[in-house]
């Protein structure tokens, strides 16, 4: 499978048969140009401006901004309802985390999630081989917190997501905030825009974290 980042919590994901999903795509109002993109799929974690502008992406996709079960062509949907502030939800209401199983791998992107981590939530979410999680805090949860939710899902690969970017109106931290917190070797800022997983890539003894790049038009 491929992965693409969009930049803020935004991915293309795109199976090896072609099935294409874009998760949490935002408008122009973050103060970052999204990159034209077409989808199967448009997944959708809380209905904020840098969250559900799905009109930015073409195809006519199936909107899924709701908790429950899918099925699209061959792509496996899980959406699992969580918090988005550590008060359940009375700060910024509700955060829906999808689960994405392709080519045999599984793939979970945590939207703004809010919440602290619990046992009862990584067993909801686990088993997890790729994981696209928030590090920048304010709106979700800090660096330290994302890396106890790193420490206990055990995924072998990390993507950080929603951090300071440039032209960025967000008040959020840097993504080295949460990179600090880990060894060297485990970090790749040589991500690009755009990585190619297969089954053989999973199963290592350590996490690797990868920093992607925003892909251009």
């Amino acid at each position: 499978m491929k992965i693409r980042y969009l930049g803020h919590s935004s991915f293309q994901l795109i199976e090896s048969t072609g099935t294409t999903i874009v998760t949490d795509p935002y408008s122009s109002s973050l103060g970052s140009e999204m990159p034209a993109v077409t989808a199967d799929a448009v997944t959708v974690s809380h209905h904020h401006y840098d969250h559900d502008s799905v009109e930015r992406v073409g195809g006519k996709p199936l909107v899924i901004d709701k908790e429950g079960s899918y099925e699209l062509d061959g792509v496996d949907i899980n959406s699992i309802r969580s918090f988005h502030d550590p008060e359940g939800g009375r700060l910024r209401g509700e955060n829906i985390i999808f689960k994405f199983s392709m080519d045999g791998i599984e793939v979970c992107h945590l939207g703004d999630i809010g919440e602290e981590c619990s046992t009862e939530l990584i067993e909801a979410l686990l088993p997890v081989d790729v994981l696209l999680i928030p590090v920048g805090g304010t709106y979700t949860i800090d660096a330290e917190q994302a890396k106890e939710y790193v420490d206990r899902i055990m995924p072998d690969i990390v993507i950080p997501m929603h951090y300071r970017e440039k032209g960025k109106k967000l008040d959020v931290d840097r993504v080295e905030e949460f990179t600090d917190l880990f060894d060297e070797e485990e970090v790749d800022f040589e991500g690009g825009s755009e990585i190619d997983i297969s089954r053989e890539d999973l199963g290592g003894d350590t996490t690797r974290i990868i920093v992607m790049e925003k892909a251009e038009d």
